[in-house]
């Protein structure tokens, strides 16, 4: 079975799970067009994401995600995809479109981590400071 990695911009570490689990597998990162045109990511944050990236052993492209996923395990002849799981909305639902596009018996594995913290809220994650807001204090003082 042949595998991609696909790492996404809630997990760019690399210690990430996924790409830890097939370190010599190709690494895709896509800049999602829709996320970046809605959430008004200022230019600190992408810069911020960019050198981020720059430490892994990665291919970045833009577009539509799961598009460009698919086209990328094309290119790789892969039927296995590897990624860490992800509190977006968006990411369902772009989990939802590789499986339905994707040959027959392709699998898309989804890697759960331990969260940087529990919270029982709903948080906002488009601005860093609003999350960091509502979580600071149990991240600073662990239990």
């Amino acid at each position: 079975m042949n595998t991609i990695v696909w790492i996404h911009g809630d997990n760019l570490s690399p210690y990430n799970p996924a790409l830890l689990a097939q370190k010599d597998a190709p690494t895709i990162f896509v800049w999602d067009e829709t996320l970046l045109q809605e959430y008004q990511l200022s230019l600190k944050r992408i810069v911020f994401i960019y050198e981020c990236l720059l430490e892994l052993p990665i291919t970045i492209r833009k577009g539509d995600v799961a598009q460009e996923i698919i086209t990328f395990t094309q290119e790789h002849d892969a039927n296995r995809i590897l990624t860490t799981q992800s509190p977006s909305p968006r990411f369902k639902q772009i989990c939802a479109t590789i499986l339905r596009e994707m040959p027959k018996g392709s699998t898309l594995e989804i890697y759960k981590e331990r969260p940087f913290i529990e919270i029982d809220e709903q948080l906002d994650l488009k601005r860093f400071s609003r999350y960091w807001e509502k979580v600071k204090y149990k991240a600073l003082h662990p239990k």
